[in-house]
């Protein structure tokens, strides 16, 4: 009987380690996706990359006026990424301020403002045409009206806070959204 007992509890023990380890795995459907890394020829499983985590998402430009907060968000991304925050920005045309040529995008982001997370390759975020991250985060909240709007996502997807290009990364609003999901 007691051996019994130890082995039901054994199983029951791998059951939940097994049910715990099929969470951790879990993508929010939104982000099961590849995307090329800006300015490479190395993609990023953005699955793999966020692992559950919270993430905050930029649609960003090289030549318009909130391009300084590019400074910001790598400040918000090296307070938060010890905690779980994944910051992912995705160059966007659709305002017509981004670099024609993607190497000069990646020296605004790398080299005049030192970004450290991930920049994914420039894509379309709204209209028909958007990137299959835009499409769910346009149709949890809605299509960014200019550059530089930020989506504070939770970990499973479901929870988005959007804040429009004048909403400064590193603003209390901001802190307290990101900190919500951390």
């Amino acid at each position: 009987m007691k051996t019994l007992s130890f082995l039901s509890l054994l199983a029951a023990g791998g059951l939940l380690a097994l049910s715990g380890q099929a969470q951790a795995n879990v993508c929010p459907e939104y982000l099961d996706v590849e995307a090329r890394k800006l300015h490479s020829e190395e993609n990023v499983n953005l699955c793999e990359l966020t692992q559950g985590k919270p993430v905050l998402i930029v649609n960003t430009a090289s030549n318009c006026g909130f391009t300084p907060q590019f400074e910001a968000l790598e400040a918000v991304h090296q307070q938060y990424k010890d905690e779980g925050l994944v910051v992912i920005g995705f160059p966007s045309d659709d305002f017509f301020q981004e670099e024609d040529d993607e190497a000069k995008t990646a020296d605004v982001c790398f080299v005049n403002y030192g970004v450290t997370f991930t920049m994914v390759a420039t894509s379309p975020v709204r209209g028909g045409d958007a990137n299959s991250v835009f499409q769910h985060l346009n149709a949890k909240s809605a299509s960014p009206k200019w550059n530089f709007y930020k989506y504070v996502v939770s970990g499973d997807g479901k929870q988005v806070t959007q804040f429009n290009s004048r909403a400064k990364p590193d603003s209390e609003e901001m802190k307290k959204a990101i900190e919500s999901v951390l």
